[in-house]
């Protein structure tokens, strides 16, 4: 079964996350690939944070040469509609069936900083870009004669403010065609299960499959990179504790993500976890046995 028949079957995924090499050689993506076999799908991002990496679509055909399904990242920021459009059908004749839909981080915060953001669409309607070529049409309205058949993913912070706004932002992706949501990084619990109550009182957790992020973290540095850097970045004082009170932060930062996953790997609405383990891909397999996702 692929991911789109594996969510509507009721079973709970593990996706993940792959940042693409900043160079032309296949080879570091052949090396990181290994190590998310135990995964149901992987995404490669899309000049994640504006910073210039091997395309997303030419990554995740190397890795369904690999026998990996993937999800490709598109954002908003670099190509306009034509563009993102043609790409798109590029991809479906590649053999791609997973598209993730981006707004996109600002340019300026990446390697090219004069670069000029085009923004032509926001991850709303990218999504419902990408339902109407499912549909069979283009932006323009024009008829697609071989249309692909997408499966439409979307992103969603569930710490950043205002919170009922985020939902029901949450809710019109999902009227756009989202069919599964991945949330940024889970570390404040607490927080996170009044989310998914949130979105469990509208319904919401019924029509796209909602996959909680997971990020094991080396240092509490990098914790507090990630609460400077994230917006609406959520992550209790006592994880601060803990990573620098630890004679081994890594391990630390290891036990706190499986902690994470099993307090929530039975909550109501959850459909599954999107694993982040940002240049630690090698930890994913530790990730999903110790923590009961996966057997072996």
């Amino acid at each position: 079964m692929n991911l789109r028949e594996k969510i509507e079957s009721g079973r709970f995924v593990i996706t993940a996350e792959i940042g693409p090499p900043v160079g032309a050689g296949a080879e570091p993506l052949h090396k990181k690939a290994v190590h998310f076999r135990g995964v149901d799908a992987v995404n490669i991002t899309d000049n994640q944070t504006a910073i210039v990496r091997m395309s997303s679509i030419a990554c995740a055909r190397i890795l369904l040469e690999q026998g990996i399904e993937p999800v490709i990242q598109v954002t908003c920021r670099d190509r306009n509609r034509i563009a993102i459009q043609s790409d798109l059908l590029g991809a479906w004749a590649l053999g791609i069936q997973n598209v993730l839909c981006l707004t996109g981080d600002f340019q300026t915060f990446g390697n090219h900083p004069e670069s000029r953001g085009v923004f032509d669409l926001d991850s709303i309607q990218l999504a419902a870009a990408v339902r109407g070529m499912n549909e069979g049409r283009l932006m323009s309205g024009d008829e697609i004669k071989d249309p692909p058949r997408f499966f439409i993913g979307a992103a969603a912070n569930p710490f950043a403010e205002p919170f009922d706004f985020r939902i029901e932002r949450l809710g019109k992706k999902m009227k756009a065609g989202a069919g599964f949501i991945q949330t940024q990084p889970v570390f404040d619990i607490d927080h996170f299960r009044r989310w998914m109550e949130g979105l469990r009182s509208r319904g919401f957790h019924k029509r796209a499959a909602i996959l909680a992020g997971i990020m094991p973290v080396k240092s509490a540095k990098a914790l507090a990179h990630m609460e400077k850097e994230v917006p609406g970045m959520r992550i209790p004082g006592e994880l601060f504790d803990r990573m620098e009170k630890a004679a081994d932060p890594k391990e630390e930062g290891v036990r706190i993500a499986i902690e994470t996953i099993r307090d929530l790997r039975s909550l109501e609405g959850l459909a599954g976890f999107h694993l982040m383990p940002l240049m630690w891909e090698s930890i994913t397999p530790r990730l999903l046995q110790e923590s009961g996702l996966r057997s072996s």
